[in-house]
């Protein structure tokens, strides 16, 4: 059998699966490890890598049992969605690389602002820090923080949390960014091998059979 034909189709679609399925875990535990930081939780870029990490796990097994078993439904699902997830995925990949420090600063100081003290006290005692920007532009709103911070630090020379979550909001974005990008094209190969495989005829089915 060629490489154009029905086996090479089916096992090229089988291996670009359990990529996906790696690729859909790899981006969730990455963003899942970014979204444990506390305020990074509230980028809602890094709920959509989750998403997305979700979609293309679940859509990649479909797209392993459709090749296994040849099944026309089953495929043509796969193509619609997989083209969607692709067209997501470039869209949130392109945000993760282009949001740049700046930006980041004013996501973490607009979500701080509206967190309850506790909260706040829960974060600073998780990272081993207190308050979030100690600059001229936030003093007052610094000493009210560190007053009621009550982490381990606090006897010594704490750093602020917003230095330490931006170092691992900016390593999460990137290497979300940079994988989500690289694979995003694997996916319309996907889709152009799930299209070509399923107008194939199965050499083990009835030659006469329609598919």
């Amino acid at each position: 059998m060629v490489c154009g034909g029905f086996t090479c189709s089916k096992n090229a679609l089988c291996a670009l699966n359990v990529v996906y399925m790696l690729v859909g875990l790899l981006l969730i535990g990455v963003a899942a490890w970014g979204k444990g930081f506390g305020i990074v939780s509230s980028i809602t870029i890094i709920g959509g890598v989750i998403a997305i990490g979700v979609f293309l796990l679940l859509i990649a097994i479909v797209g392993l049992i459709g090749a296994a078993n040849h099944h026309q439904v089953m495929l043509f699902m796969y193509m619609v969605v997989l083209f969607l997830v692709f067209i997501f995925q470039f869209g949130v990949s392109c945000s993760c690389l282009a949001l740049n420090q700046s930006q980041q600063e004013q996501l973490l100081n607009a979500t701080w602002a509206k967190m309850s003290n506790n909260t706040k006290i829960e974060l600073e005692n998780t990272l081993n820090c207190c308050g979030l920007v100690n600059d001229s532009n936030h003093t007052e709103q610094f000493q009210k923080d560190f007053v009621s911070c009550t982490a381990k630090c606090k006897s010594q020379h704490c750093q602020t949390c917003g230095w330490k979550m931006l170092q691992h909001a900016g390593e999460a974005l990137k290497i979300l960014g940079g994988v989500g990008l690289f694979f995003s094209f694997t996916e319309i190969l996907g889709v152009w091998l799930a299209v070509r495989y399923r107008n194939q005829k199965d050499p083990r089915a009835n030659p006469s059979a329609f598919l």
